[in-house]
Parts: C-alpha cells; structure tokens; sequence
C-alpha cells in the first residue's frame, strides 16, 4: 500500500523565477526527492501532486523549481509545507522514521532490550540510540540486524550479532 513519507521542508523562496529552498528531513532525500512521485503540503491529508522541474545550484545553496512555479508569489505559496515521497510498506526509508522514537527494541527471540530514543545519521550508516535504565545501546540500522518494524506493537525487532549489546 502507498502512504506518504515527509522528506522535506520548503523553507524559503529563493530568486523571482519560483525556486524554493528545501531543508532535507531525512538522509535519503536526494535519493527520493528524484526518483519517487511527490506531493507537498501543510499535512498528509492536505497535500497535492507536484512534479520536480529543476534543481538549481548545488550543496546547501541548491534551489528546487516544481511544475507550476513560475514566480516569486507562486514559490511563497510553498513556504512551511512539508514534501512528502509516495513510498510503499516495504521501502527501506521506514526504518529511519521519526515516528519510530520511544518504539521497543526486542530481539527476534523476544528480550525487551530497551526504547529506541534517537537516530543517528552517521557516514557509514544509520544508527538507532536504544536507551535500557542507565544503558544506551549504539545499533546501525543495516538489514543483517534490523529485520522487522511492527507499528501495532510499536516494536522494532532486531538480530543481534555477537558483542552487540556488551
């Protein structure tokens, strides 16, 4: 099933041509931002359709123009919303969710290892900070570990490699 996944933020428009600034709300956005149907909006519920027309600039100085955009009035209209990527169940940008935080992290044989309190954005790969009493547990969210997330139990389930939670 698809659902909407938050991307971005439309922070400011940028230039009198309907180019905006967009601050990315998760790693994967440049991936997602190129490669998957967007909607943009104030919330999932009051989004719309919209299609990426050109990328301008580069790094943090980049500029996004949509489909529709042709000037300054047009690109304001777009400031505050949220950019959401149609993505389905499976798609791997769930395990980096925000709505993940305060989730039980159980491994796949069911010990309670403790509540998953951050996530890190780190060069090699993404991590979930698991705090357990005076614990904290340091897991990379990669697939040899991280094997199922249950939003009705809100749980993360794990497979511990050896010395991982030592």
């Amino acid at each position: 099933m698809n659902k909407l996944f938050p991307i971005g933020k439309v922070v400011r428009a940028t230039g009198m041509k309907g180019a905006v600034s967009v601050r990315p709300l998760s790693r994967y956005f440049d991936d997602y931002v190129h490669s998957h149907p967007l909607h943009v909006g104030f919330s999932e519920e009051f989004s719309s359709i919209v299609q990426l027309s050109d990328v301008i600039g580069a790094g943090k100085k980049r500029r996004f123009i949509f489909t529709g955009m042709q000037d300054r009035d047009g690109a304001e209209t777009m400031v505050g919303q949220t950019i959401f990527a149609v993505v389905d169940d499976s798609d791997a940008i769930h395990f980096v969710s925000g709505d993940l935080i305060g989730y039980d992290v159980v491994t796949d044989s069911g010990r309670l290892i403790g509540e998953l309190g951050e996530i890190l954005w780190l060069p090699a790969n993404d991590a979930y900070v698991i705090y357990s009493g005076d614990q904290e547990f340091l897991i990379p969210i990669i697939p040899e570990i991280v094997k199922e997330i249950s939003h009705t139990q809100r749980a993360v389930m794990i497979t511990p490699m050896e010395g991982l939670l030592d």
